[in-house]
């Protein structure tokens, strides 16, 4: 089989996120059955070609926190305003009527709304296996959008009759989980580099399962290699739950049970206090920090300028669509940036910055030392951003315009090479059809 080549050239701007942090004027890459293979000038020829000229070229934008089936629920009225724990009480007896076709359809379209601001690769927090629900639905969904995919099998175990937040018919028994990660481990994660779907142990939080499942978890994913993930410390109803029936603060309770460590990522960690943010930094512990979500569910402020200098990983999530409502990387992007001079000043966080966190912040995250850059010999997740529209008229800087002002939606983008969108639709879906699935699916779910 021959090689199959694809030029994009002739870009404004090529915002490489190397260790330069180089940005290109009129520059070319050169892409080579999935790999980046060369950043220059003059490139070519090759089998496709994408004119970049009036565009920004990014790195592929990496979500590391999102709970996809919740793509179906937006909005929800008894769920607009309560707290977190409140709205989660609104939400379990809907997610009790979801069903595998559920997990498919909003895996399409909780994605190809991702794929359409950029995102290359999510991951995804799937803690609910009602009905006949299995991780599979979630993967063929995302398969037939087209981006990468790290999604983690979650699980709740500690029910209501337990002093555990979810109504007892939502939890599993904990041998049953065990089980099922070791399934899906061994059926559904590739371990290879520039894998395109990968599996993660996600327990759902300190309040929904056992001590012993997260020891559990935590061992096996040592044992297989996986990665670790769940909620933490994510607001003032979270610390007083750990300290009343753990004794400890979350920093402590995680370092306790084997939950830190270069393999493991925390989304939220809104209330990390000094030492957590030292023990994280030192561990290598990676946090998935998610802006919108925080201010919906009104959790507070990340400290995330405190966790950076700190040398803490952190990435962005857009956490499950109905506390953050749009599934949108540079809304979230904005949004850190934002929250972060609102907390500590005008120039406590630049426009790149910010586009770093959502990009090689991100692959940081999830240990994809193949992405987050574009550099000879990562894999090829490129987003193109068109800059001649009405959003970017009359910037001076077009890369710190993409932060601060749009386009909002990307142009081109590439995953592995594969076109995922160009010209601004999704390549192997029919945005159309998935919005008729998704209204089909949320009629069942209303009534």
């Amino acid at each position: 089989m021959g090689q199959n080549t694809t030029l994009i050239k002739n870009a404004d701007v090529v915002v490489t996120m190397n260790a330069k942090r180089a940005e290109l004027k009129g520059a070319d890459i050169l892409v080579t059955d999935g790999a980046i293979t060369a950043v220059g000038t003059n490139l070519g020829p090759a089998d496709n070609v994408i004119d970049a000229q009036g565009c920004v070229v990014t790195p592929g934008l990496i979500n590391t926190h999102h709970h996809l089936f919740q793509s179906l629920v937006r909005g929800v009225p008894a769920g607009q305003d309560a707290l977190l724990f409140g709205w989660l009480k609104t939400l379990y007896p809907i997610f009790q009527k979801m069903q595998g076709e559920d997990m498919y359809v909003s895996a399409q379209s909780g994605l190809g709304e991702l794929a359409l601001s950029g995102c290359s690769l999510s991951s995804d927090h799937q803690y609910i296996f009602p009905n006949d629900v299995k991780m599979e639905h979630a993967i063929e969904g995302a398969k037939s959008i087209g981006v990468r995919f790290h999604a983690t099998r979650g699980a709740m175990s500690v029910g209501e009759s337990n002093g555990g937040l979810p109504p007892d018919s939502l939890v599993e028994k904990e041998p049953d989980i065990l089980r099922d990660f070791e399934r899906v481990i061994a059926e559904l994660h590739d371990p290879s580099p520039n894998a395109m779907v990968q599996v993660a142990l996600a327990p759902c939080s300190p309040f929904t399962v056992s001590e012993g499942l997260m020891r559990d978890a935590a061992m096996m994913a040592v044992d297989k290699g996986v990665m670790l993930h769940t909620h933490l410390a994510e607001n003032d109803e979270d610390i007083a739950y750990s300290l009343e029936n753990f004794g400890c603060r979350p920093g402590e309770y995680a370092e306790r049970l084997g939950w830190v460590g270069e393999h493991v990522w925390h989304a939220h960690c809104v209330k990390l206090n000094a030492s957590e943010i030292d023990l994280f930094a030192r561990s290598k512990t990676g946090v998935a920090h998610c802006p919108c979500s925080n201010c919906r569910l009104g959790s507070g402020i990340a400290p995330v300028r405190a966790m950076r200098d700190a040398g803490v990983k952190v990435g962005l999530g857009v956490d499950g669509s109905a506390s953050s409502d749009a599934a949108h990387l540079l809304s979230e992007a904005r949004q850190t940036m934002l929250l972060q001079r609102v907390h500590n000043g005008a120039d406590a966080m630049r426009a790149r910055e910010a586009l770093e966190i959502a990009t090689l912040g991100g692959a940081s995250v999830l240990n994809r030392t193949d992405l987050g850059s574009i550099e000879v010999g990562k894999r090829a997740d490129i987003a193109v951003w068109d800059m001649t529209g009405l959003a970017a008229a009359g910037t001076w800087d077009p890369v710190a315009a993409l932060i601060l002002n749009g386009p909002f939606n990307v142009r081109d983008l590439l995953v592995e090479g594969n076109p995922v969108v160009a010209e601004g639709q999704l390549v192997n879906q029919e945005e159309g059809m998935i919005v008729e699935r998704v209204n089909k699916r949320v009629k069942r779910l209303m009534a």
